[in-house]
């Protein structure tokens, strides 16, 4: 156990440790599936930049690749979809874990290209998560996402009740989340939010304005339950 404490921190992780109470078995199922991971990731590095080493999942789909630039130590789950053609690309720090069946999808029509996705150190993102990076989206560090959370960076303009929704265009305002905040399972982030630093969002939750630094919020829309 103590030599695999050693190698996860060596991947920057330094205060993780194993359980002690985890069979040595199943220790080898583990190690012998991150194997998998690291060859996979290999090949990925014949093509992202990164400062470190990539686990790929099974069944990846990760277009426009070169747009990609990595830190130390990026995990990418099983049948992640990565779509990366954008202004300015997407930016991942240290230590980033994206989880199974998660979409990050940059641009959707060619017509307008998605801004960019910048995400810092320490950020996990769990399974079935869906990014939309049309306008800018940024991800400070320390970042936990739940299970089937969604971000959308663009809007539909519907002010004119005579047209059609669909010809009144868009609007880009982008979202913000800053460092430390906690996104419960299946909340929903809208366009032009600031999320502030240490936050929480309850899980369910429809984020459709601001949240300020330290608070708590849920419901739909969300309101204010208290601070930390």
């Amino acid at each position: 156990m103590k030599f695999l404490d050693k190698i996860i921190r060596k991947l920057g992780k330094n205060d993780y440790s194993v359980d002690r109470s985890i069979k040595k078995s199943e220790i080898l199922i583990i190690l012998s599936e991150k194997a998998f991971q690291l060859i996979r990731g290999c090949y990925l590095k014949l093509f992202i930049r990164s400062d470190g080493l990539i686990f790929a999942g099974r069944r990846c789909k990760i277009r426009f690749k070169h747009n990609i630039k990595a830190g130390k130590t990026l995990t990418i789950g099983d049948n992640v979809e990565i779509n990366a053609l954008s202004l300015e690309g997407i930016r991942l720090g240290d230590n980033v874990s994206i989880g199974r069946n998660t979409i990050i999808e940059c641009t959707g029509v060619i017509r307008k290209l998605g801004i960019g996705l910048e995400i810092g150190n320490n950020v996990g993102v769990a399974q079935n998560c869906f990014i939309q990076v049309r306008g800018k989206v940024s991800i400070g560090s320390n970042v936990i996402f739940g299970p089937g959370v969604s971000v959308f960076s663009e809007n539909h303009i519907f002010d004119d009740p005579h047209l059609p929704v669909v010809l009144q265009g868009e609007k880009r305002q982008g979202v913000t989340i800053e460092d430390g905040v906690w996104v419960g399972a299946r909340a929903v982030i809208l366009d032009g939010v600031n999320v502030g630093k240490n936050s929480v969002i309850a899980a369910g939750s429809v984020v459709n304005k601001d949240v300020p630094d330290y608070s708590i919020v849920g419901g739909v829309p969300i309101k204010k339950i208290g601070m930390r």
